[in-house]
């Protein structure tokens, strides 16, 4: 366990901004950060990071919390985990009260995946750099291709020996469990249930998740043998879903915010060379077809992609009409193509970075644009070719929401196809108009398959009983939220002073029993924090381990809507303010709370009158139904209220 002394001086260096700032591209609007949700496809920002209060809020998926928090939710790191991710970042030192040796046999099944992955890494990269057939082989291989010792260690390069057990004996021997050997993939099981090593004689590529961890491998043979595969990728696992991961992007992701343009290229390889050469934002989709999740990935830190394509006309325009979900994204696409026989490894290897980069500023051209003119050289002075590009041509510009830019598209490509600019806005028009009659019946079908029949029950309707929840259960909260926000503060009103809000409000709500569970956890946790003579503060809670407690504390210190500072000067309109009689407003959510509770036991009173079987019976319950009648009046005499029943 980490000691709290560590912990502290963490969160004390974290600075929120900065940390999800990595992952997600962030802009400032008042006292806050905005961004793009990473846990949700959307194209308008809903994600909001408090500096002052150390925190975030995803409001299209209800995630929030600290750093910690954040970390734990996208990397699905644990509690420790995060922690010592932070202290890696600020270079603090990591104190424990057990110097627990290294467990192998993790209880969490992902976290098994990610040591065995590591130990992986750790093995391909010594026997690349310390074996003689690693050196040899692997090691000459990347020297040859031009690779520095720099490139070679900050990417954890490495070499698979060409031997059938190699990594899978050490691996068992060094106590790791033959079921995560096999489900991440680096091992394979025969049919007699013995084991061998999937990347024999192969270099190896690790790949790394959005916070640096290895979570999957691509292996690239050597041997002129036709019938062995160039390449063998990890299969997918439960930390490793190619869909979603662009190779090298943790190495480049500074970058890409710094340039607000992301390279994209094909291989490994390709990657490794332009960053080397000082081009770091530059990623790859590693030689599998580019997915709607990869692009999301990149949209969250530039809305700038440039396409680096090799000279191989064929597989350009096998790969023309993928690049129109970039355009559906709303992202900004440009493309650059190599001379024949040159791929960006290549290019940049002959060239040097100074003469890359020209070409590249020279090259590149607007995808629209640039597939226009290649469609139109293949069609020549046939017709119906032409008709055909046309078409398509119109159909990669009805990706594009931006209606402004479609329509310079379409004046562009006007000239270029030699026709005429009318005939091409009535065909996108048509487009769109049959996509929005598309996605209006398919919402519709969705709305008729979910609506209640005539004998069902409308869920929609709530029944009593679950809107009076609903109402203790806010009254609860409001509890909980002036605890985070004044509790700390001292009380100064007519007739109590000398005292702090929050040991006040315990002490008035020792009668009160919370029903939720959440709520609840949270009373008992700051009233036992008050026994122990401290005033436990928002921070605290922000950084609590229990999820629930973080995600209580969050939603009530965050909102989706900011005023403007100039409200009142536009608007002449003025906005409650409850600090300027905190009496009344303290006061005020603990009655009210109060009187929600005696509500309920009049209530259970009443029914229990109803069905007491002896005058004796009816006597006391009717005793205690008059005592709770007062209590009731005394709460509404001070809210000012009338009861009527």
């Amino acid at each position: 366990m980490i000691i709290k002394s560590t912990i502290d001086r963490i969160m004390e260096a974290t600075d929120i901004v900065e940390v999800i700032g990595e992952f997600v591209q962030l802009k400032k609007r008042g006292a806050n950060y905005v961004g793009l949700s990473p846990f949700a496809n959307e194209r308008t920002p809903s994600f909001t990071v408090s500096p002052a209060k150390g925190i975030f809020k995803d409001f299209s998926t209800g995630k929030g919390g600290s750093a910690v928090t954040f970390l734990m939710e996208l990397e699905k790191f644990s509690y420790p985990e995060a922690l010592k991710w932070l202290a890696k970042k600020y270079g603090i030192e990591v104190e424990e009260t057990i110097d627990h040796p290294e467990n192998k046999e993790e209880d969490l099944r992902r976290e098994s995946l990610m040591i065995v992955t590591a130990f992986a890494a750790k093995f391909f990269h010594e026997t690349l750099l310390d074996t003689d057939e690693g050196k040899s082989i692997g090691l000459s291989y990347f020297k040859e291709r031009g690779f520095s010792a720099e490139t070679i260690k900050k990417f954890e390069l490495g070499y698979s020996p060409d031997q059938w057990e190699a990594f899978t004996g050490t691996a068992i021997k060094d106590g790791y469990q033959e079921q995560f050997l096999v489900e991440s993939g680096l091992s394979v099981k025969r049919d007699n249930g013995n084991l061998y090593d999937r990347y024999r004689g192969r270099v190896m590529f690790p790949i790394h998740s959005f916070t640096g961890r290895v979570i999957a491998f691509g292996g690239r043979t050597l041997k002129k043998d036709k019938n062995v595969p160039k390449y063998v990728n990890s299969p997918e696992s439960e930390i490793y879903h190619k869909s979603n991961v662009l190779y090298g992007l943790y190495f480049a992701k500074k970058a890409i915010r710094e340039e607000d343009n992301c390279y994209l290229v094909e291989g490994y390889a390709d990657v490794l060379s332009v960053h080397q050469a000082g081009i770091e934002n530059v990623v790859a989709s590693s030689g599998t077809s580019l997915t709607s999740e990869q692009i999301r990935l990149i949209s969250r830190f530039t809305k700038n992609i440039t396409i680096l394509y090799d000279g191989d006309a064929a597989g350009i325009k096998a790969s023309l009409r993928g690049l129109d979900m970039i355009l559906e994204e709303g992202l900004n696409v440009k493309v650059v193509s190599f001379p024949d026989g040159h791929d960006p490894d290549s290019y940049v290897r002959s060239v040097g970075t100074s003469a890359f980069k020209k070409h590249i500023e020279e090259s590149k051209k607007d995808f629209i644009l640039y597939k226009a003119n290649l469609l139109l050289k293949d069609a020549g002075n046939d017709p119906i070719k032409k008709a055909e590009i046309i078409r398509e041509i119109v159909e990669s510009i009805a990706k594009i929401p931006d209606s402004i830019k479609a329509s310079v598209f379409i004046k562009e490509c006007s000239y270029i196809l030699q026709i005429d600019e009318r005939s091409l806005l009535s065909e996108l028009n048509k487009m769109r108009q049959a996509k929005a009659k598309k996605d209006g019946q398919q919402q519709q079908n969705q709305n008729t398959r979910y609506a209640p029949q005539p004998d069902e029950p409308n869920f929609f309707d709530e029944p009593e009983v679950i809107k009076e929840a609903k109402d203790e259960s806010s009254q609860e909260k409001e509890i909980i939220r002036l605890l985070l926000l004044y509790g700390n503060k001292m009380i100064d009103w007519d007739g109590i002073a000398n005292t702090y809000i929050g040991p006040f409000m315990i002490a008035e709500l020792g009668d009160v029993t919370f029903e939720h569970a959440a709520s609840k956890l949270f009373v008992e946790i700051y009233r036992q924090e008050v026994e122990n003579g401290v005033l436990a503060d928002e921070t605290h809670f922000i950084h609590h381990k229990d999820k629930g407690i973080v995600d209580l504390t969050i939603d009530l210190l965050t909102t989706k809507y900011t005023l403007s500072e100039n409200w009142y000067e536009m608007h002449r309109i003025m906005i409650h303010d409850e600090t300027a009689n905190m009496k009344a407003t303290i006061l005020g959510a603990i009655f009210h709370l109060k009187k929600h509770k005696v509500g309920k036991i009049l209530d259970n009173l009443r029914t229990e009158l109803q069905k007491a079987d002896t005058e004796a019976d009816q006597e006391i319950l009717l005793n205690q139904y008059i005592r709770m009648k007062k209590v009731e009046k005394s709460i509404s005499d001070f809210l000012g209220s009338v009861i009527i029943k």
